[in-house]
């Protein structure tokens, strides 16, 4: 069956969260919470950052005491009971049909103006990224880790060259003025925008490749937070200055269209570059994540399968091709459907806040003093993000009761034939 390889460092595990984080919600959510909210999304901004502190800190102290390649789920385990693990561990593979799609296709979406003529097709871009998502994951975590740190560099190079060129001012970064409509308008911001921390829950199944994860886990999870929330901001104040937002095509093009004003067409294959790397590294990390996940259940109820085999390369390949097939479908099935992006993200989210929910409420039962206390504050704060989504979250609960289910019991017992 084999272990998996301690091959994450701090440096490549700050570069892998914070890619992770960045990735495919840099080129649309600031777009599409600017469109909800405007100036007042600066807020939001401020406010979901002071929100996910505590969520991360609990995270890290979960991680550094449980580090598994079963995340979420596994911590839920620890705290009450196997069914409740399964439960979690499918309500995360349910974000591949709502969650996923979106993702490839924005990555896919840059891929294609990088495609000659005859190839210029938006399934087979998507296609492309998925061979290349099951090429980087085979690979191991020692290499994936090194690319995204890569990727991480340029986007923050990127970011820094838009505040340069647009010339931002002490009066850009002025926050608006709060009035009694205000909440409402900055709660229906923080549903979609919550979508930029998704990523911490599906960094704990990485926890059991880090190479020391009791020092440096938690320090990744810190810092790779930090700098995305900081990235976050700087890129939100660019699309405000600039009016990058206010329309659909803006969700998904508020970047290249920064970057053409500012800089002519010369460098929009630079940027059609960045883009992908850019989601592609965020796609990157859940891949690994639910191959991870995928393996563990495996390792714990079917030992024996072929999903719970380990490469050469220290890497769940079965189950990580497995993972590969099912965003393939995932793929065809959403480019024909026609995604939403403001919708399929909202359903997402509903998933991601109730994974992190859990994990919270695991949390404030497994850890003791402060950390006891964090993972209440944690609890409460995501309480509300999930009411913020309004609708959204039936989805998750609907699937969260489906897996809850014991259906085993609820097959009628054959009874022996008479002889």
């Amino acid at each position: 069956m084999g272990e998996l390889k301690k091959e994450i460092t701090l440096i490549s595990g700050i570069g892998q969260l914070s890619t992770t984080l960045l990735g495919t919600g840099l080129f649309m959510v600031p777009a599409i919470a600017a469109g909800i909210a405007g100036h007042l999304s600066l807020w939001a901004w401020g406010l979901l950052f002071i929100a996910i502190c505590p969520i991360a800190l609990t995270f890290a102290q979960l991680g550094k005491r449980y580090p598994s390649a079963g995340g979420t789920a596994y911590f839920v385990r620890q705290a009450f009971d196997k069914r409740l693990e399964k439960s979690v561990a499918w309500l995360f593979v349910s974000v591949i049909p709502v969650g996923v799609p979106a993702a490839i296709a924005l990555a896919a979406g840059f891929l294609q103006q990088l495609l000659p003529d005859a190839a210029n097709s938006a399934i087979l871009a998507q296609v492309i990224t998925v061979v290349l998502l099951m090429v980087v994951n085979l690979a191991g975590t020692k290499s994936s880790g090194r690319l995204q740190t890569v990727i991480a560099l340029s986007v923050f190079a990127l970011v820094a060259a838009f505040w340069w060129k647009s010339d931002v001012s002490t009066q850009d970064i002025s926050m608006p003025v709060l009035h009694s409509e205000s909440v409402w308008a900055i709660g229906a911001a923080l549903g979609v925008m919550f979508w930029c921390f998704v990523g911490i829950e599906a960094f704990a199944h990485m926890g059991e490749e880090f190479k020391n994860p009791q020092r440096d886990f938690p320090i990744a999870i810190l810092v790779g937070s930090f700098i995305a929330g900081a990235t976050y901001w700087a890129c939100s104040v660019v699309i405000l200055k600039l009016g990058a937002y206010g329309s659909p095509e803006f969700e998904s093009t508020s970047i290249p269209w920064i970057s053409e004003q500012l800089f002519g067409n010369q460098f929009k294959v630079l940027i059609s570059l960045l883009g992908f790397a850019a989601c592609f590294a965020s796609v990157n990390l859940y891949t690994q994540s639910l191959a991870r996940m995928v393996w563990a259940q495996a390792r714990e109820y079917r030992p024996t399968s072929p999903l719970a085999r380990i490469s050469i390369k220290g890497v769940p390949a079965n189950a990580t091709l497995v993972i590969g097939g099912v965003l393939v479908i995932s793929c065809v099935v959403g480019e024909f459907s026609g995604l939403d992006l403001e919708f399929f993200l909202k359903l997402a989210n509903s998933v991601f806040v109730l994974i992190y929910l859990l994990a919270m409420l695991s949390a404030y039962k497994l850890l003791t003093g402060v950390g006891k206390v964090l993972a209440g504050i944690a609890l409460i704060l995501c309480t509300i993000v999930f009411i913020c989504l309004g609708w959204a979250m039936l989805y998750a609960l609907t699937i969260l009761a489906l897996f809850s289910i014991p259906w085993v019991k609820l097959r009628p017992i054959k009874q022996p034939k008479p002889e």
